[in-house]
């Protein structure tokens, strides 16, 4: 089973989606964050640090000229929740607030940058009119180290943050101090740990959904039509087959699992003819052997009665025939066991160049008493005397079957024809008889075991057989690596048929011919 395509992979399909998943996780949550901060970072109307700074004071000191004990935290959570950019207001009294405490460094605002001097902590620019908002136009009371560079801290000079200051009737009671740069990113993340946590546990719960159905639930439906077919293999429905679409490995294993369902109900199917064919081969058996021996018995206890009278004659038919049933017993207990040991493998077989013309001069020799007696002609056509290899006692042995079961078939004053000519690598050897020839429907089972088709083809004074020698032939002709078949011969008769390995003779110049 050849391994899948890399690409069509399992395991490659896991990595790669993982990858691809993790990677999207990533790109979502980068860009999450970064919109985060800058929403963070930036005030909802845009302002500069300074303007941010300018409003708070302002508000802060309307709010305290309206009610000097308003509670500042409380009022800076609730009216610049909506301010993102952190800020905190010291106050005169001692009093901090801030809109985020925990978006500023400790001590933040209570001394300003020394790179451009610290403003004047508490000074009070005077109005031209009404409440001070930080905005007047008369000058800041003087005091020591104010100046240019002083005026260049509270505006958010280098290094310094952007204060305003909080002014209540003329006097300043504190100020507004906002970071210049953006939070430092311990603050961010401690602002915006939360959201991103409870984002990156949802982004990761539907990646993991999308990659369990996509990369996962395919193949889990496979499995499961795997896991159902073998249970069901296990319950001995061997017809049963798993769904192997896909090219990745759990295809593969569902190919391999029909393969083997597929040789497990080939080799069910085997067993089940086996048995089919040892029990007819038990039957047939038994009733080969039960009708010698019927008549074994039969003519031996009527010899064996006192009270029989019987003149010698009789005596010596019966003894007779109780002989030549012994043999015809014997005879089919040979061909038994000749076929058992042919077909399972034990007899073996020694090779060696055997010319055809030799054995088809044994078959004359053997069977010319009865050939001459029933006036029946053999005739040999054998053209350039073609060798096969194999057993000679063996390869003689099925061609004397062949040629008895023709001589028994063929009626008296006809012929038989033996043949044997080259056929490639192999040789060709036919036996043809002028008899009746075979029935259609008996062709295909002619060399089945104990086998016999009508009566038709059988001779009038012909023995009867005991249905193994066709078998017998086949089963020495397939230990030599050829085939046997049967047909009918056009103008009447049979003809059988066996193709056997050509012995290759050794290269030299041909045989001189007579002139």
């Amino acid at each position: 089973m050849p391994d899948p395509v890399w690409f069509r992979s399992l395991y490659w399909r896991i990595a790669f989606g993982f990858v691809a998943m993790l990677a999207v996780l990533l790109l979502v949550q980068a860009a999450l964050f970064l919109w985060l901060t800058g929403q963070f970072t930036a005030s909802p109307t845009s302002n500069t640090p300074q303007q941010v700074a300018d409003l708070v004071a302002r508000e802060v000191s309307d709010a305290l000229a309206e009610n000097p004990n308003v509670d500042l935290e409380r009022y800076a959570r609730e009216r610049f929740e909506d301010v993102r950019q952190p800020f905190v207001i010291v106050m005169r009294d001692g009093r901090r607030a801030s809109n985020r405490p925990g978006a500023l460094p400790t001590g933040f605002g209570e001394r300003f940058g020394r790179r451009g001097g610290s403003p004047p902590p508490f000074a009070a620019p005077p109005q031209e009119g009404g409440r001070g908002t930080g905005r007047g136009n008369a000058p800041w009371p003087r005091q020591p180290g104010d100046g240019a560079g002083a005026r260049r801290g509270a505006r958010g000079g280098p290094g310094g943050p952007n204060v305003a200051p909080i002014v209540v009737n003329n006097v300043q009671v504190g100020h507004v101090a906002v970071p210049s740069g953006p939070p430092p990113t311990e603050v961010v993340l401690r602002e915006l740990g939360p959201t991103l946590t409870w984002s990156g546990l949802a982004l990761l719960g539907a990646g993991a959904f999308v990659a369990a159905m996509v990369i996962f639930r395919p193949a889990r439906t496979r499995l499961r039509s795997l896991e159902h077919a073998a249970r069901a293999l296990g319950e001995g429905n061997a017809e049963v087959r798993a769904d192997e679409r896909g090219g990745d490995e759990v295809s593969s294993l569902a190919r391999t699992f029909n393969q083997m369902a597929a040789e497990l109900s080939a080799r069910t199917r085997a067993l089940e003819a086996s048995d089919r064919a040892r029990r007819q081969l038990l039957a047939d058996v038994s009733h080969e052997l039960m009708t010698p021996l019927t008549a074994i018995r039969g003519y031996a206890q009527t010899l064996a009665m006192p009270e029989v009278a019987m003149d010698e004659a009789t005596r010596k038919r019966y003894f007779d025939i109780v002989d030549r049933e012994t043999y015809k017993l014997e005879a089919i207990i040979g061909d038994l066991l000749d076929l058992a040991k042919l077909e399972g493998g034990g007899v073996p077989l020694s090779t060696e160049p055997v010319p055809v013309s030799e054995l088809f001069g044994r078959i004359a020799e053997r069977h010319e008493p009865t050939l001459r007696r029933r006036g029946i002609e053999l005739r040999k056509v054998v053209p350039g005397d073609p060798v096969v290899s194999g057993d000679v006692q063996r390869l003689e042995q099925a061609l004397q079957n062949i040629a008895s079961n023709a001589i028994r078939h063929t009626p008296d004053g006809g012929w038989i024809e033996l043949r044997a000519e080259e056929h490639g690598d192999r040789v060709r050897i036919a036996v043809r008889d002028t008899g009746p020839g075979i029935s259609p429907e008996h062709l295909p089972h002619i060399f089945d075991r104990f086998y016999k088709a009508d009566a038709s083809r059988t001779a009038r004074d012909a023995a009867p057989s005991s249905g193994l020698g066709l078998s017998i032939v086949r089963a020495i002709v397939e230990r030599h690596g050829g085939t046997a078949s049967a047909a009918n011969a056009e103008g009447g008769g049979a003809v059988f048929e066996l193709l056997l390995p050509r012995e290759r003779r050794p290269p030299g110049p041909p045989p001189a011919t007579g002139g």
